[in-house]
């Protein structure tokens, strides 16, 4: 996904490839902790999705959703969200029970945003793309939810499987809402760019990685 977004990520910010590594992580991290079951491996894993989500926030979350005090300044938001997010890191220390349940609300705000521009925009792709990321995101929540709650029904019929079931849509989420967050901040941000939605390894293909392309003049970082 580096490689698709970087002539993206040339045009926008090159700290989209940051969002990148956070992701590389964050699967590195839950692997370490569902291969140790450790109270590190827990805090590593809820800690680095949530640098990822206040990654994305400070890349692509439009200015008209900034709180008003802030007078619409990125870097200024950029630093609020970097102290928000630094506190929050700390305070994960100390009730790590409800980490999890943090880190899903803050899809709430999320879909807000999603369905305030979906209502917006009469751009069929991204329309499409949010529509799918928003179902990805809900059989994902759903397995979460059925495997917190029904974890004895799963194991009496003998498919404890739904946790793993959540990592997989999860992980295919992310990519679907990185990208589908990419144009809606390129309506704001790059108004003078055209950017065309495309599917590796083929755009005719049912399924497959979402990422934008460039379509314009280069500019280096």
């Amino acid at each position: 996904m580096m490689f698709l977004m970087h002539p993206y990520a040339q045009k926008r910010s090159c700290y989209v490839y940051g969002i990148c590594l956070l992701f590389m992580v964050i699967g590195l991290f839950s692997a370490y902790f569902h291969m140790t079951l450790s109270f590190l491996g827990q805090l590593l894993d809820e800690i680095s999705i949530l640098w990822l989500l206040a990654g994305g926030y400070c890349i692509w979350l439009p200015r008209c959703y900034f709180p008003a005090f802030l007078g619409g300044n990125r870097p200024q938001f950029t630093c609020l969200v970097a102290i928000t997010t630094t506190v929050s890191t700390f305070l994960s220390f100390l009730r790590p029970t409800v980490n999890a349940y943090a880190l899903n609300s803050i899809a709430v705000h999320v879909l807000y945003i999603v369905f305030q521009e979906y209502k917006k925009t009469s751009n069929k792709e991204l329309r499409h793309l949010t529509e799918v990321s928003v179902l990805l995101w809900a059989l994902a929540l759903s397995s979460w939810i059925s495997d917190l709650f029904l974890c004895s029904f799963w194991q009496q019929i003998n498919f404890p499987y739904m946790h793993s079931i959540w990592h997989v849509l999860i992980s295919i989420t992310f990519p679907y809402g990185i990208v589908t967050m990419a144009l809606v901040d390129a309506k704001y941000e790059m108004p003078d760019q055209t950017l065309k939605l495309r599917y590796w390894p083929r755009d005719t293909w049912p399924v497959g990685l979402p990422y934008v392309e460039v379509i314009g003049d280069h500019k280096n970082c």
